[in-house]
């Protein structure tokens, strides 16, 4: 089944009666429910209409043709007429096929350029998304940062060695959190740390994954809180990449929310 493109690029040759078979049945078909395509029609004949009257000569004026006849009475009979000289030149029957196709060419050039337009238009609305959904973002950690109820909450290590370093900043009223951490060591394969939030009464909950960079540095943003929870503390493990609904290893490092 042809698209409306398609069956636009046909219309000239329709116009010129030139769509023969199945195409011509086929785009008549389309023409019973495709006003645009009707107007189409009747502009490409209103044009052609035009431009067959522009190729007919000029009728001479009688006097000019009495005077030729008067002429050839007044020459001797029996002298043969010089043979014409055959001028090489386009005939002006076919100004107006010539002029056709020019305007076909044209048609094709007007569709080539649309489709181009239709990608620009599509690659711009892409990017518009895309700047959309990081401003979004950008403004909701802001948000966070700036809420008056923000807490920011240092980890230190369990353990004497106090090397590795987290900060989460949460907003209760935002129910929204995020870590920054330093001087992790690198995950082993198949391993991601995974932050807890240890609430006042129950079991410690999920509060996201991440993996640091080459310098042991990690962001992770816009975590959301669960509802009606108030953090106690939080804590690091290094758990499965996919995540664990409750802690399998020891804590790395651990900070209170009060």
């Amino acid at each position: 089944m042809k698209t409306h493109e398609q069956f636009a690029e046909d219309l000239p040759l329709y116009a010129l009666e030139e769509l023969k078979g199945d195409e011509r049945l086929e785009l008549e078909k389309h023409l019973e429910t495709c006003a645009a395509c009707r107007r189409e029609v009747q502009f490409l004949r209103s044009d052609l209409s035009l431009l067959g009257l522009s190729a007919a000569g000029t009728r001479p004026p009688v006097r000019s043709k009495d005077r030729l006849m008067r002429a050839i009475a007044a020459e001797p009979r029996g002298t043969s007429a010089p043979t014409p000289v055959r001028r090489r030149g386009l005939s002006w029957g076919l100004i107006p096929a010539v002029i056709a196709l020019g305007l076909l060419v044209w048609a094709g050039t007007l569709l080539r350029q649309n489709d181009e337009l239709h990608h620009n238009l599509a690659s711009l609305a892409a990017l518009y998304n895309n700047t959309s959904a990081e401003l979004k973002q950008a403004q909701e950690r802001v948000r966070l940062l700036s809420a008056p109820d923000a807490v920011q909450v240092a980890l230190s290590p369990a353990s004497a060695q106090k090397m590795p370093h987290a900060t989460t900043i949460y907003s209760p009223s935002q129910k929204r959190l995020m870590l920054v951490a330093t001087n992790l060591a690198p995950a082993p394969p198949g391993k991601a740390y995974e932050l807890w939030l240890i609430p006042m009464e129950g079991a410690p909950m999920p509060a996201g994954m991440f993996k640091p960079d080459e310098k042991g540095n990690a962001v992770m943003m816009d975590h959301q809180m669960p509802e009606g929870v108030t953090a106690k503390a939080f804590a690091v493990t290094l758990e499965d990449a996919a995540g664990s609904d409750k802690p399998t290893s020891p804590i790395l490092i651990v900070g209170s929310g009060l």
